[in-house]
């Protein structure tokens, strides 16, 4: 009779245990996924394979300030960069920049980092442990 009762009481428990842990993943899950919103704003650039002048800078800083979405940019013709903030909501960068390459005979891609630049990006997040946990559970869901 003993027996019986202490492997209700180890079963119950580790029913429990085993319940609270899908709960925390469940929530770590839906806490770290990404949410869109009206007031996400995403950073992106544009590397422009070419020199440009200041003229041109003008002519690109005119172009982005009536790009759908484009919110905010720079155009640092040394650099030969364009960086700009947008809404992903309203356009995509990728959008963006094909509407760019359209509007100009300029040889550009988008930057976009690699996986190793994003790895050593932040590094709160990548040492956090409930970072480590997320990656965990998302590379089993």
């Amino acid at each position: 009779m003993k027996k019986l009762a202490i492997r209700k009481l180890l079963l119950y428990t580790f029913s429990t245990l085993l319940f609270l842990v899908l709960v925390l993943a469940v929530h770590i899950y839906m806490v770290y996924r990404p949410k869109i919103t009206p007031d996400t704003r995403v950073m992106a650039r544009i590397d422009i394979k070419q020199a440009i002048t200041q003229d041109d800078a003008s002519k690109i800083s005119a172009f982005m300030a009536h790009e759908k979405g484009v919110d905010h940019y720079l155009v640092n013709p040394e650099g030969r960069i364009v960086i700009f903030t947008f809404a992903p909501i309203k356009n995509s960068g990728n959008q963006i920049v094909n509407d760019f390459k359209a509007n100009f005979s300029y040889k550009v891609e988008r930057f976009m980092p690699s996986a190793e630049n994003l790895k050593h990006s932040c590094p709160v997040a990548a040492s956090s442990f409930t970072y480590k946990i997320y990656k965990a559970i998302s590379q089993i869901i």
